[in-house]
């Protein structure tokens, strides 16, 4: 199969680099200044799965190109619109595409774009960033990438791109229900990016003071009563299953909203937030603490310098 990977930058330099690795025909879709970089340097990406350097193909929005068989989209958010524009030209009747951003709000946008037919869904689950220098730097264990059809169908075209993907040094995992996958990585990246982004400190810190705490527990309640009223399918139990896993991944771990503040850039506040809000005002909730670090968010970027 042919493989667009759109963007490479932590997300999508680190797994399409993981395909490109495995041998698979990968290319990346990027701007000018990253293909300037990735010809200079290569893309490199420091893990401790193992280390990568990798002479890749590029493409840049306009240039031509067949229609490619898969487009991993692996944008921010607030890039997801010029993504979809960049791509457009390189999705064919059969092409599949499979989104890796935190949240739900894109899914909607992708299929308004391209078709409820094309539109996979997809979640991952690793720690990266991307350095000064344009290197991947992966800096815990996990790294997996979980994909299916919304469906839950096991159908030919998902069951081919599950031969495609395994064998890859990263856990590639068929789900069927990847739905329910997507909104449990939601639940998560909603409280560890909320708090951490709100204290400006890795989760550890947080944890120890106990009304760091207690802010965690509110957070879990606040967007499963959220999820719940609209409802998610989400099973029993998540709000201790959540909040034990706050409880013991590393002391220094930081969400990438957070990493993104500590860089001056933009966020995904309305990407994660904002829509969950949206929908607690409809559902007539009052969500105070998810209101906070909505508001922190925001007039943290109304202060950027762009």
């Amino acid at each position: 199969m042919k493989i667009l990977v759109v963007g490479a930058g932590a997300i999508g330099g680190y797994f399409g680099g993981r395909l490109m690795e495995k041998g698979e025909d990968v290319t990346f879709l990027v701007r000018e200044k990253r293909r300037q970089q990735l010809e200079e340097n290569g893309l490199i990406v420091e893990s401790v799965n193992g280390n990568m350097n990798l002479r890749p193909k590029t493409l840049v929005s306009g240039e031509e190109a067949p229609f490619f068989d898969v487009v991993l989209m692996t944008t921010k958010a607030y890039h997801l619109e010029d993504a979809v524009e960049s791509v457009r030209q390189y999705v064919g009747e059969e092409t599949m595409i499979l989104p890796v951003l935190n949240g739900i709000a894109h899914i909607p946008k992708l299929i308004e774009a391209f078709g409820d037919e094309r539109v996979l869904g997809g979640v991952c689950l690793i720690e990266t960033t991307l350095d000064h220098e344009g290197k991947v730097i992966h800096s815990s264990p996990i790294h997996d990438l979980i994909f299916g059809e919304r469906s839950g169908e096991k159908t030919d075209r998902i069951l081919k791109l599950q031969d495609v993907f395994s064998g890859t040094k990263a856990p590639f995992r068929l789900s069927d229900q990847i739905v329910v996958d997507m909104w449990q990585k939601y639940l998560f990246i909603v409280t560890f990016s909320g708090v951490t982004s709100l204290f400006r400190s890795p989760i550890g810190p947080i944890r120890d003071q106990e009304f760091g705490l207690q802010t965690i527990r509110n957070v879990i309640h606040e967007t499963l009563s959220i999820m719940k009223a609209i409802g998610v399918p989400l099973a029993d139990g998540m709000e201790n299953v959540l909040l034990k896993r706050m409880i013991e991944i590393g002391y220094s771990m930081k969400s990438s909203l957070q990493r993104d503040v500590e860089k001056q850039q933009l966020t995904e506040a309305d990407h994660f937030f904002g829509f969950l809000l949206n929908k607690a005002k409809e559902q007539q909730i009052d969500a105070p603490v998810l209101s906070a670090i909505y508001a922190n968010l925001k007039v943290y970027e109304n202060r950027l310098d762009y």
